[in-house]
């Protein structure tokens, strides 16, 4: 190679080793990320679906504080939603299955991994706590139907017989008149209650509980007891926890992706954005149902995102407790 060659060849490589180290710089840029402007940092929190969470973070928040584990705070939070009788989405005072039966499903994970859930139970009062006992009592994640009641004898918790409201009950005859199954968007505040919380040092916990949808076919779970769908904590991330539609939420595993997002370095609000995204795309008939998403980080930070508009959830950090609407996909 002769002197001229070489230096035509090394200008050359020299002009295309600039524009790829530009490229490769521009590509690196540092983007904005996307945050709820109700969010901030910082511990105690405590954040529920609709507005059913306001009296359930009420009593999370004042367990947490009176020196409660955080697993003792989520429970306690959704159990007050639980006893309601007047709620038609959550506990025995639900609407039934097709057949008139009132069946409940929860869940719940504590700040180590460990979880416990139940499914398909019927006349146990407070769902969570039966959650909670498979989590710490025994070796299994989730016990259904029969099996679960049996457990919960074994426990000395009374199982109630199956008996609607006259609210319930009025609604369930009026709806065997026709018969006919569609999820009403938004109706009675779904069909969930997701409760987490964070201490003060980053721990997180939570839980989901339900009554599911009405008029379902008798048998039918959603998403609610199943963990990474309904529900999902990784204390070195964070925790999401779903509400709405359960098939869709079962389908796409949205609580758990939504952890996964943040632990590649999504805001809690991009990681629910995506995981609703993810819905829309997994579903022609999106305009069809509601889906709302909370997640939350280690720092205390929180997203929240629905599908639909109507979509609220309670947050409880600093000192209050406050109502918010959720941005929504669907505009």
């Amino acid at each position: 190679m002769n002197r001229k060659t070489f230096i035509s060849r090394t200008a050359m490589f020299a002009a295309f080793s600039t524009i790829g180290t530009s490229a490769f710089a521009g590509s690196n840029t540092k983007k904005k990320h996307i945050t709820n402007p109700n969010s901030s940092k910082g511990g105690p929190l405590i954040i529920s679906t609709w507005s059913h969470g306001m009296p359930a973070n009420e009593e999370a928040m004042k367990t947490l504080l009176a020196g409660g584990s955080l697993v003792d705070a989520v429970e306690k939070g959704v159990m007050v939603v639980e006893s309601d009788k007047n709620n038609t989405s959550v506990g025995l005072g639900g609407f039934p299955d097709r057949e008139g039966i009132v069946t409940l499903d929860a869940s719940i994970m504590d700040q180590n991994g460990n979880a416990g859930s139940v499914a398909f139970v019927q006349g146990i009062e407070h769902p969570i706590s039966l959650a909670r006992a498979v989590m710490e009592k025994t070796p299994h994640v989730m016990i259904v139907g029969k099996g679960a009641e049996l457990f919960a004898k074994s426990l000395g918790i009374t199982q109630l017989p199956n008996a609607l409201t006259d609210q319930t009950k009025k609604a369930w005859q009026d709806w065997l008149k026709e018969k006919n199954y569609k999820p009403v968007i938004n109706i009675e505040n779904h069909d969930t209650i997701g409760l987490l919380a964070m201490d003060a040092n980053g721990n997180v916990s939570g839980c989901c509980t339900t009554s599911g949808l009405a008029w379902k076919m008798h048998g039918r779970v959603g998403d609610s007891p199943v963990i990474g769908a309904g529900l999902f904590v990784d204390s070195e991330v964070g925790a999401a926890t779903c509400t709405g539609l359960g098939e869709t939420v079962l389908r796409t595993l949205a609580s758990h992706l939504a952890v996964e997002k943040m632990r590649d370095g999504a805001t809690p609000q991009e990681a629910c954005e995506e995981a609703i995204n993810r819905i829309v795309k997994k579903h022609a008939n999106y305009k069809d149902f509601q889906v709302g998403i909370l997640a939350v980080n280690k720092l205390g930070e929180h997203g929240a995102y629905g599908l639909q508009k109507g979509f609220n959830y309670a947050l409880h950090q600093h000192g209050t407790n406050k109502l918010f609407d959720a941005d929504y996909f669907l505009k």
